[in-house]
């Protein structure tokens, strides 16, 4: 019976906290967690629309690699959670929301900077920076260049998109970085050539995540909705909004 009336206060608050956020009236806020290589992108497309139509939500967000987000989450660290997918946990509610291209980067004196395009042939034994390996972008980046023939170069590890930037800049080898992360960061290619592989769109999947059982979940389902409407409207960096 205590079960049962904890769950039904909960729904009850739920329902509380939504209308509170959708009339602008009381203030509700949520804990939120970003991996460091999509929030500073992403949020600053997302959070003044949502701003504007939800005047009483407020976000306390963290950034955190995505095995620390999935944790945090799954402890209540978290209230919910944008991130690369996959993510097998079948305590979670998970959303698709896009897909982004990933841009291959390297020096302009590079040996193949001067190509007019890069087919995946030219990659084969090429070496790639990735991020440290709590990172999930760095099994992203070390399973694409499996496909492609690459090698990931292990001892010039990036703790960071900018590491990688100036990393590459240097000459110490080419970089995948995402497109939001090009299109906010990599406004001078002077130094940089920023180009596609030719016949081989490469992209990562991002999404929103949330506990099944929380009592906010009919919000965080219309977030993730409200997410995708406004990406689809503005389509910043060549994204791929999901409908499924």
């Amino acid at each position: 019976m205590l079960g049962n009336a904890h769950r039904v206060l909960e729904e009850f608050q739920g329902f509380a906290d939504r209308a509170a956020t959708l009339s602008g009236g009381a203030v509700v806020t949520y804990r939120t967690g970003v991996p460091p290589t999509l929030g500073p992108y992403l949020l600053p497309h997302i959070l003044p629309p949502l701003h504007r139509k939800y005047g009483g939500l407020r976000l306390y967000v963290r950034e955190s690699s995505t095995r620390d987000l999935e944790e945090g989450l799954r402890s209540g660290r978290h209230d919910f959670i944008l991130t690369s997918l996959p993510i097998a946990d079948r305590q979670f509610t998970v959303m698709p929301l896009f897909r982004e291209p990933l841009r291959l980067v390297m020096a302009k004196d590079h040996r193949l900077a001067k190509n007019p395009r890069i087919n995946r042939e030219d990659l084969l034994g090429e070496e790639i920076l990735s991020m440290e390996e709590q990172h999930h972008y760095h099994r992203q980046v070390a399973q694409l260049c499996e496909r492609l023939g690459a090698t990931v170069l292990r001892d010039f590890e990036g703790t960071s998109l900018d590491t990688l930037r100036h990393m590459v800049v240097m000459g110490t080898g080419m970089a995948f970085l995402p497109s939001l992360y090009v299109a906010s960061e990599i406004h001078d290619q002077s130094d940089l050539r920023v180009t596609d592989v030719q016949g081989d769109r490469i992209t990562r999947t991002q999404g929103m995540a949330w506990r099944a059982s929380s009592p906010a979940r009919t919000l965080f389902r219309e977030l993730a909705l409200e997410i995708r409407g406004i990406l689809r409207r503005e389509r910043p960096a060549g994204i791929t909004v999901l409908d499924h």
